[in-house]
Formats: C-alpha cells, sequence, structure tokens
C-alpha cells in the first residue's frame, strides 16, 4: 500500500475509515516515494505482491522514454519480490508496453521477473544486465529464487467492465510451488452485444423507444450463447440521474456534479452511449477533455462525472473519490477496473489453493 500521489491516499484513508467492504480490510496508505521504502521486513509474510508500476513511459499518451525515464518503477517492482520473496504477483501496465519498439526492454522486465535475485551490476547499463539474464536463462541455473511468469494483454470489455480498455498483465507464481495457471476465460464479447441490439432485447431491456434507437451493427453469424453481451455506457449509468438536465437531483449524490466546458473536435468524440466506453485517462497535464465525454445518440456530449467514471471503472456506488474532478478523473484513469483486477486475483487466489478466495471474493474485489 505504498503511493505518491496524496489525493488517491486520502481516497483510500476515508474509504477505510467510513468501512466501504472494497477496502475496510486494506492496510493504512504509506504515503511517499516507493524508492525509499524498505521491503524486507514483509519478507516470509506476504503471499501476494500486486501492483501497476508507473506506465507513462510506455503510454501511448506518454513521451516513450522506457528505461530512460525516471518515472520507470519496474526495477522497484522487481526488487519488491526480491526483499519479500511472495508466493506470487499480478502486475499491470498499459498496452503500450507490448508496442515493438519496447519488445527488446518487455524482455528485459519479464527476464528480471523470472529471476530477481539477479541484480544489475553497477558497471553494466540494461542492455548489458539483459545479456546476462538471458544466459542465466537459458543455462538452467534453478538455484535462488525464481518465479514462472505469464502475461497477456486483456480488454476489460471482454471480462464484464463497460469500458473498453485494454492492458497487459503479468502474473507470476513462485518456482517451488509447482503451480499451473493460465489466464481466466472471456466472459463477454462484442459480437454478443450486436446480437442483442438487433434483436432488440438491448433496446427492450432499456425501454428505448423504437424511433430513439442508434445504429445496429450487424451480428456475425454463429455468435457464441455462452458468452454474455458486451456492457455498455447506458448499462453503466442505468438508475443515475443526468447532471447537466436533472442538476437538482444529481447535487444529492456524491461525486455526481455537472462539468461544463466539453466539446468535441476532430480525433476526440467521446464514447457512444450505447458501447462500451473509450478508454478513460488520466492525462499528464489535466485530464484529456475530449476522451472522458459521453456522446448521446443526438450528437450531444458532456464530460462523465466523477461517479459515472467511476461506474466505468466498476467501482462500487459507496466508493468516494477525494480531490477536484481532474485529479478524481485522475486517480480513476491510473486505475485497474475494480472487477478485471477481481477476476484474474480471484484465480490467482485459486491457484494457491486459499480457502478464503470465495470468502473474499464475498466481501469485496480482491485488489
Amino acid at each position: 500500500m505504498i503511493e505518491w500521489n496524496r489525493w488517491c491516499c486520502d481516497t483510500i484513508r476515508e474509504n477505510k475509515a467510513r468501512g466501504v467492504p472494497a477496502v475496510a480490510h486494506w492496510p493504512d496508505p504509506t504515503q511517499g516515494d516507493v524508492r525509499d521504502h524498505d521491503f524486507r521486513p514483509h519478507e516470509g509474510k506476504i503471499d501476494l505482491i500486486a501492483g501497476g508500476p508507473p506506465c507513462q513511459p510506455f503510454s501511448l499518451g506518454g513521451k516513450h522514454r522506457a528505461h530512460l525515464d525516471p518515472r520507470d518503477m519496474w526495477p522497484q517492482a522487481v526488487r519488491a519480490l526480491r526483499e519479500v520473496k511472495p508466493k506470487a504477483f499480478i502486475f499491470e501496465n498499459v498496452k503500450g508496453l507490448t508496442r515493438e519498439s519496447f519488445a527488446t526492454y518487455l524482455s528485459y522486465i519479464v527476464l528480471q521477473l523470472q529471476h530477481p535475485e539477479l541484480t544489475s551490476r553497477g558497471d553494466e547499463g540494461w542492455e548489458g544486465h539483459l545479456s546476462r539474464l538471458e544466459r542465466h536463462h537459458l543455462g538452467g541455473n534453478a538455484a535462488g529464487l525464481g518465479y514462472r511468469v505469464v502475461y497477456r494483454v486483456l480488454n476489460a470489455a471482454d471480462y464484464g467492465v463497460p469500458q473498453r480498455r485494454e492492458r497487459v498483465v503479468f502474473v507470476g507464481f513462485r518456482d517451488d510451488l509447482d503451480v499451473e495457471w493460465s489466464f481466466p476465460a472471456e466472459t463477454h464479447s462484442a459480437a454478443a452485444l450486436w446480437r442483442d441490439q438487433a434483436r432488440g432485447a438491448y433496446w427492450d431491456r432499456h425501454e428505448i423507444a423504437t424511433a430513439a434507437r442508434g445504429a445496429v451493427r450487424a451480428a456475425p453469424d454463429g455468435v457464441a450463447s455462452d458468452l454474455a453481451p458486451w456492457r455498455t455506457v447506458r448499462d453503466a449509468l442505468s438508475g443515475l440521474p443526468d447532471p447537466e438536465r436533472q442538476p437538482s437531483r444529481s447535487a444529492k449524490l456524491f461525486n455526481h456534479a455537472d462539468q461544463p466546458g466539453a466539446r468535441a473536435y476532430p480525433g476526440h468524440t467521446g464514447s457512444p452511449l450505447d458501447e462500451p466506453a473509450k478508454t478513460l485517462k488520466a492525462g499528464v497535464h489535466g485530464v484529456p477533455g475530449g476522451e472522458n465525454m459521453l456522446r448521446r445518440a443526438d450528437g450531444s456530449v458532456r464530460y462523465f462525472t466523477v461517479r459515472e467514471s467511476a461506474r466505468l471503472q466498476t467501482f462500487p456506488d459507496d466508493y468516494r473519490l477525494h480531490g477536484s474532478w481532474s485529479e478524481a478523473m485522475r486517480q480513476l484513469g491510473n486505475a485497474v477496473p475494480v472487477e478485471l483486477a477481481a477476476v484474474v486475483a480471484r484465480e490467482v487466489a485459486r491457484a494457491l489453493g486459499d480457502g478464503r478466495a470465495k470468502e473474499a471474493t464475498d466481501r469485496g474485489p480482491l485488489c
């Protein structure tokens, strides 16, 4: 629980104090720089390390400096493994990390996760360290701390999150546990959504008059019947008053105030109401104006409120975000969708033979 953003820490502290089930059992956050934190006192006491090393070095919206970027915290993630020696880990990062231009550095990250005790020497750069890791890995040296690692790009929409959000997730288990594991199967599909809209079931469920229904995409033949339809923005916001058209009702809800000034421009047209939202973004210098918007069927746009954005990230309604609109949106734009995290974490817990997995699932997300 190490985080240097004060607003994020305030958010966690308040929700813990209010007893929100999703975080009531969490430890208090440590506000500060992870590079200053000593993980060694936790050795042997922690089953799982989960985290998202800052991703700006790899983001499509960033400057793409990777290992040259001082914000690259992957070395700290590896150090945490080395000092704690947990049974397993889950790390998340932006899809941009898997771009061809970062392929060599991605291999370097994976090899470090597999062999966290083989540290860089003071006289070698990351390329020299990579070469030494490769020789060690292919040499079949089983001595020391090691992890079996898999990674995959997951689209949150394929797991019931009402947002197209692609992230690369790394999962590793300590070698001595001899665990077999694979990523959970997708539960939702775009084709199933287009099918439901084409048949009218989607519109009927939302009581949308025929004249007000949006354009329908052709559903391909042979859509798997066992997959649920992607969840849309309309699905996610169901039951919330429109903050622009119903300001008095919206004012009674926490984090649901209207944010004026939204406008569409080329390449930034907002998220269609009847599809999963586009990826919510945090922005480097404030929130990207054209990204975090709702686009109604009539073409009008407005900003998502903080509460609406929290729903798109599958946070529970009783979870409050601290700070101004831009600071709260930054927290949400940097977050992993709660339900996606929970889907992966439940499977990791089961693989570890953790009898508390169902209990934790019932209580709230595992990470």
